[in-house]
């Protein structure tokens, strides 16, 4: 019946700067830009990113008011986005010759590596890198 995760809706105040970071520093691919001119909370700007086959809905109310920071204690909800990587120590170079520095990790375990980033927004983006799958 189910088939996979069709997308993640990301809101942000700032569109151009989050699309900017997931396609310069991440590598997502502008698939098509839409605007829903009438919603309850007014117009809505939406811009699919594509990843794989991954997808990302980047969503602005142009009328909202910007997103508090998030807090830095577990919440109920979605936590974050992971991104699987070939290579961890490259992933983390090449994002710090781009100006992103990881928010923690890498934290390396048997199977797995993991680190985190921050999106401009400061959502975070879990790297994953497998060692046996």
């Amino acid at each position: 019946m189910f088939k996979r995760i069709d997308h993640v809706e990301l809101l942000t105040a700032a569109p151009e700067r989050t699309i900017a970071f997931y396609v310069d520093v991440l590598g997502f691919r502008e698939r098509e830009r839409g605007r829903v001119p009438e919603t309850p909370s007014g117009p809505l700007d939406l811009v699919y990113l594509e990843l794989g086959d991954t997808t990302v809905e980047v969503m602005c109310y142009p009328e909202a008011k910007p997103i508090p920071p998030r807090g830095t204690g577990p919440r109920l909800g979605w936590q974050c986005l992971a991104l699987e990587v070939d290579d961890m120590d490259r992933a983390l170079d090449s994002l710090k010759q781009k100006g992103v520095d990881a928010a923690w990790g890498p934290l390396k375990r048997p199977d797995y590596a993991r680190a985190e980033i921050r999106d401009p927004d400061g959502n975070p983006i879990e790297l994953r890198q497998w060692h046996r799958r």
